[in-house]
């Protein structure tokens, strides 16, 4: 019986044996595997995907690379921006400041007995308050931030005054300009009322004096005031001392030149953002390539100026750069006047991290996007890890004050009173097999049956669309007073403010009102709706991004 159980016990320490190695033995292989597999792994980029794309381009960030050129978003559609100047910031006048206003005054109402009822005295303060109860009433979705002085109209019941506004639905601190003549009358004790107002810009006599000065890229003295609204002036450099004082983070181009301009965005916020991230001034290219989707000639255009689609001024007051050309051009001069060159560190791939960046001491940092396509898009840059240390400065972008002009000139036409359609047609109309309803949903009769719905009988209806056909909404017009971008022309004609100005920008040459301007004023138009009716939400059962994307 012993000689048994010793012959038993090696047998099964043995066994014993063999299964504790071949279990640490796929042990060892199963943590060896997710090694690796941490260290190799590169998570997707989640903007990647169509559906996070759209729900980002449409929630925040103006994200997707689709062909999408009907709406586009920028920071004063999103949130008001963290650094904003003092001098920029305004009190609102509400109805508790005028009734303060009247009290001070009371004492100033005419007390002549209303004898002359013929004429109105425009400098009398009590004037001033009359309209300003008047336009409370009738502008409700407008903040009056400041009044000028009243002036007299073209006869002596009619005084002309100018005011400066920002809409309520916009979250920048942008102020703009109205002027309107108003009829005065007289109410009870003679106190002072509105009888009647004309429209947008009619107080011509209350306008400011313009004045136009040149503007030209190349020549340092050079001031750009029009009026003393808008100073896009470039930033210079300045001295040698100065240059080699900043940091800076340059970007050569790359494959994104003369793709989509929601591609562009993002892009350009990513290196602005990494250029943030590494406390450096960024090196912006100002002239870039509008691809065909927005042009007549449907061939890409290059030279475009960055001030005619976006904000400048405000860029300027947010984040710190330097115009390519200027700080190419003293880059050559000061490092041919001096034995010791300005460092330099080049970076050759995308794969090189802003995190690896953090401590370099060169003066510039050269980004090089040499590489085949996609390896040399900008936005690559801020994939992978880096996206969880960029974060790309959306505040910084907004619309130029030149479109918003236009905008705020239509809605005022309007007289802020009105409601939006957004009708996408075009090639998703035609793409039958990723949109198959869109074409019959926005025909003229699905959108009148549609709207009838929606939007009450004879309001102001601004349709916001890619459809090319100016009659194609005519079905709409016996049920709603109609406006398309197209009716305001006159806002982009030779004759207009915005030609003048984006002229003198353009070295004197005119400048096409192209279709990605066509589209930021119909995207800030819409969104300045009372109602506001959306193709993919309110029209078609269809996705956005097509077939099985909702």
């Amino acid at each position: 019986m012993k000689e048994l159980n010793s012959a038993s016990d090696p047998i099964g320490q043995n066994l014993i044996k063999l299964i504790s190695n071949v279990c640490f033995s796929v042990f060892v292989f199963t943590v060896l595997i997710f090694t690796v597999i941490a260290i190799t792994y590169q998570p997707p980029d989640p903007w990647e995907s169509s559906r996070a794309l759209t729900r980002v381009f449409t929630e925040f960030e103006n994200a997707t690379f689709q062909n999408d050129n009907s709406v586009l978003k920028t920071g004063e559609d999103v949130a008001f921006s963290p650094a904003v100047s003092p001098s920029a910031m305004s009190i609102a006048i509400t109805d508790a400041v005028i009734e303060k206003s009247a009290e001070n005054y009371t004492n100033l109402t005419l007390s002549s007995g209303c004898e002359d009822v013929s004429m109105v005295n425009c400098s009398d303060p009590m004037v001033l308050i009359a309209i300003e109860k008047f336009n409370m009433k009738a502008f409700k979705s407008i903040l009056f931030l400041e009044y000028q002085t009243l002036v007299n109209g073209s006869k002596p019941d009619e005084c002309d005054v100018a005011w400066r506004f920002r809409n309520k639905k916009e979250k920048s601190w942008r102020k703009y300009r109205d002027f309107r003549r108003f009829r005065i009358g007289f109410g009870e004790n003679c106190t002072y009322k509105v009888l009647s107002a004309k429209g947008w810009h009619s107080g011509i006599n209350a306008r400011r004096p313009r004045s136009r000065v040149s503007s030209s890229r190349n020549d340092e003295n050079a001031t750009l005031t029009l009026g003393s609204e808008i100073n896009d002036t470039i930033p210079v450099l300045g001295s040698e001392a100065a240059f080699r004082r900043r940091k800076y983070l340059y970007y050569s181009r790359g494959g994104d030149y003369c793709k989509g301009m929601n591609q562009y965005l993002w892009s350009f916020l990513c290196s602005l953002g990494e250029a943030q991230y590494l406390n450096r001034t960024l090196v912006m290219d100002l002239s870039l390539c509008l691809p065909a989707t927005y042009t007549s000639s449907k061939k890409d255009e290059e030279g475009k100026d960055f001030r005619f689609y976006f904000d400048l001024e405000h860029l300027k007051e947010v984040a710190s750069f330097a115009e390519e050309g200027e700080f190419l051009s003293d880059w050559k001069r000061w490092d041919k006047t001096r034995k010791r060159k300005i460092p330099v560190r080049k970076v050759a791939s995308y794969k090189v991290t802003p995190m690896q960046l953090k401590k370099d001491k060169s003066t510039i940092i050269w980004r090089q996007f040499d590489a085949p396509e996609p390896e040399n898009y900008w936005y690559r840059v801020c994939e992978g890890q880096a996206a969880k240390y960029i974060q790309r400065p959306w505040h910084a972008l907004w619309k130029s004050k030149r479109i918003m002009n236009i905008v705020s000139e239509i809605s005022g036409k309007l007289d802020w009173d009105f409601d939006a359609v957004h009708v996408v047609r075009g090639e998703k109309a035609q793409n039958k097999e990723m949109w198959p309803h869109l074409d019959a949903d926005t025909s003229p009769d699905a959108l009148v049956a549609k709207l009838q719905g929606i939007v009450q009988p004879w309001r102001n209806l601004y349709i916001a669309t890619n459809e090319p056909f100016y009659s194609y909404f005519d079905k709409l017009r016996s049920h709603y007073k109609v406006h398309l971008l197209d009716d305001y022309q006159e806002l982009w004609a030779n004759t207009s403010e915005w030609y003048n100005e984006t002229r003198l920008l353009n070295g004197g040459r005119p400048v096409e009102f192209d279709g990605y301007m066509r589209v930021e004023v119909d995207t800030e138009v819409l969104y300045r709706a009372k109602t506001r009716v959306e193709t993919f939400d309110n029209l078609t059962t269809d996705c956005k991004d097509g077939v099985n994307t909702c």
